[in-house]
């Protein structure tokens, strides 16, 4: 009778350590592979999500500007879009959720007047310094 219960536990089904290693191995050498291909594409997805979201607070200006007649001033900011500044004719607010931050958690910068036209809007990238390239590029309203 001991040895049927001896024979019960030596016939369990279940990974080795052995082979539990080789699974581990595989998916190292996999991610490996893989990993450095799959990174540069997050990047420029940062970079595609910052210059839709310029565009986004674009088209929410120049609605504020069709109703006061004009563009937020720099002290008024980006905020202006969301809560009335004291401007006759606000009809806002001019975006459905609170004013974004840049992909890299950074807020956008805006001018109003800008260097480049009525206003600058942009955000300096990951790096957060101005000029760059790749994902440290600026991403500007004027481009």
């Amino acid at each position: 009778m001991i040895m049927k219960c001896f024979r019960r536990q030596s016939g369990r089904q279940g990974f080795t350590l052995v082979e539990m290693l080789v699974v581990m191995v595989i998916l190292a050498l996999l991610a490996a592979l893989v990993g450095p291909r799959l990174f540069p594409k997050l990047g420029k997805g940062k970079l595609s999500a910052a210059k839709a979201q310029i565009e986004l607070l674009g088209q929410s200006l120049d609605h504020f500007r069709l109703d006061t007649g004009r563009y937020p001033t720099t002290q008024e900011g980006l905020n202006s879009l969301m809560v009335n500044p004291g401007v006759e004719k606000w009809d806002g607010p001019y975006l459905k959720k609170e004013v974004p931050n840049d992909p890299w958690n950074k807020p956008y910068l805006y001018q109003s007047p800008g260097t480049h036209g009525e206003y600058d809007l942009f955000s300096y990238g990951r790096d957060g310094a101005a000029g760059g390239e790749g994902e440290d590029e600026d991403i500007v309203s004027w481009k």
